[in-house]
């Protein structure tokens, strides 16, 4: 999971779909782009705090990730990242999903981008079999 999750966090920096900083991600909530606002693990409370506050008030997802700033500095190259926006709704469902595989406490957090599809809409329950 960690270098799968790491490298679509690269793919969406490449695809200039991902804010990181933050300045970048205070602009990304305050425009209503954000998708999915990401927290390092060791983030400092007061960005944890900030980063909280823009994501609801962008009326984005928040939830931190298993990195520590310096490993998810290196996979969007920067020396260090405390935080980071997904702007793509779609690689923010991906993301998401594969975070609630690594770890089933963050789906709470994640559940609106799990039952999406890539167009943002709202993906219907699959039919049970009969």
């Amino acid at each position: 999971m960690t270098d799968s999750a790491l490298s679509l966090l690269g793919l969406a920096l490449r695809g200039n779909n991902l804010a990181v900083g933050e300045e970048p991600v205070a602009d990304a909530c305050k425009a209503r782009r954000a998708v999915l606002v990401v927290t390092a693990a060791d983030a400092a409370q007061n960005s944890l705090d900030r980063a909280r506050r823009w994501a609801e008030s962008g009326g984005a997802a928040h939830t931190p990730v298993p990195w520590d700033k310096e490993t998810l500095g290196y996979a969007l190259g920067r020396g260090s990242c405390a935080m980071a926006a997904l702007t793509d709704r779609g690689l923010a469902g991906v993301l998401a999903e594969k975070l609630v595989r690594a770890d089933v406490g963050l789906r709470p957090s994640l559940e609106p981008l799990l039952h999406e599809n890539k167009n943002g809409r709202a993906q219907r329950p699959a039919a049970p079999e009969t």
